[in-house]
């Protein structure tokens, strides 16, 4: 049997294979506390469930339009205009499978063989599979620790050239938390706007945000940065709806169109009852985003004050998602060649679970999920730290 070349070129995504092994090793009865999930442990709200019991009791559990429901359309168009200050018509919105279909969907129409996306690293896992499964070239432009982990206006546009098609901006990032500000938005808006390239907003955090300090979306930001970009976010993170797969993307017409007749010859349509769930999160009580939201903050300043007093140990304090990318390097000593390696011995004699920075292009960091209870937060830390110590093989 042989397979395509374009599956062959695919790297398997390290956070997922992470979780397996975990996962793997707890139903063999061992302790394991694992930090590598991005998905918050709350239960979906309450009357979110319930606005998916009283979908399948009245019937709704047939094909819907596959660019999804009119009610969940009309309910994202309201989201954009109450809370991001955005105008879109219904032609120019869709629902996805999750944020990630959406993504998928995009660079599947919007790229042709050689285009270039240039994505800044540290990145979220799939965009470069994604932007490779498309035919595209992914040019990764390293955000420096001086500048938060963000690149530069400088390096966007030097990394520009007569093949490249669009940039990423993903804000509040995974994994490192960061947030462009709208100085930096700005900037970044107009040497797409000056290389004629699509922007593409990934802002499925954009709720988690800490510290009194906003989301600010590119597209919001000046006319023209609005007619060449594609938001793609969705409720997994903000609702803990990551397993109702609903996400959705906003943009030009003709683009969102094509993303539609694409997902009509995939997925058919997204999940009917899961689209009726989204519209109770959209138009519902935002309490328990509230609540979650302080949790979080609360384990975030938890997790910096412990990365704080590990030798070896560094981390910018991040404003926003669920994530703390950590700079381990100083502490591998002379056992271990790569921080792979060292989150591997963790996993094994510690059993704590965490992903190497190598998946997000920043192979001397790690990322830790603080999406998780306050209790696995603690007993995570003891054991990174008496892991650290223990090895007597820091740095100096």
């Amino acid at each position: 049997m042989t397979l395509s070349d374009r599956v062959k070129q695919l790297s398997p995504s390290p956070t997922l294979a992470i979780t397996a092994t975990a996962n793997a090793l707890k139903q063999q009865g061992h302790n394991v506390v694992a930090l590598g999930a991005g998905e918050p442990d709350f239960n979906t709200p309450e009357h979110i469930l319930t606005a998916a019991k009283e979908a399948m009791d009245k019937g709704f559990t047939k094909y819907t339009a596959s660019g999804g429901i009119k009610e969940l359309k009309d309910a994202v168009i309201a989201k954009f205009a109450n809370e991001n200050g955005l105008t879109y018509t219904a032609k120019e919105v869709m629902v996805t499978v999750g944020g990630k279909e959406g993504l998928y969907n995009l660079f599947q129409v919007i790229l042709n063989e050689g285009d270039e996306v240039i994505i800044p690293a540290p990145y979220w896992v799939s965009y470069i599979e994604q932007v490779k499964l498309a035919g595209g070239k992914p040019i990764v432009v390293d955000g420096k620790e001086e500048n938060n982990l963000k690149i530069t206006a400088e390096q966007l546009e030097a990394a520009i050239t007569d093949k490249t098609k669009a940039i990423i901006i993903n804000s509040p990032s995974n994994p490192t938390g960061m947030i462009y500000s709208k100085q930096e938005l700005l900037e970044l808006g107009n040497i797409a706007v000056k290389h004629d390239l699509l922007i593409v907003s990934d802002e499925i955090y954009e709720h988690l945000i800490y510290d009194n300090k906003s989301h600010v979306s590119i597209a919001t930001l000046d006319e023209a940065f609005f007619k060449r970009t594609i938001i793609i976010t969705g409720v997994s993170k903000t609702y803990a709806m990551t397993g109702w797969r609903i996400g959705y993307a906003a943009g030009p017409q003709e683009i969102i169109q094509a993303m539609t007749d694409l997902q009509s010859h995939s997925t058919s349509n997204p999940t009917s009852v899961s689209q009726y769930a989204a519209i109770a999160a959209l138009t519902g009580p935002q309490e328990p985003v509230i609540q979650m939201k302080a949790a979080f903050k609360e384990r975030r300043d938890y997790v910096i004050n412990r990365i704080r007093n590990i030798k070896g140990f560094r981390c910018i304090t991040p404003p926003g998602a669920f994530y703390a990318f950590i700079h381990v390097k100083d502490a591998l000593g002379s056992k271990y060649s790569s921080v792979d390696e060292w989150s591997t011995a963790l996993l094994k004699e510690e059993l704590v679970a965490v992903v190497p920075g190598s998946a997000f292009g920043a192979d001397e960091y790690i990322r830790i999920s603080y999406a998780t209870s306050m209790d696995n937060l603690k007993e995570a830390f003891n054991r990174i730290e008496h892991f650290v110590n223990t090895s007597s093989l820091v740095s100096k």
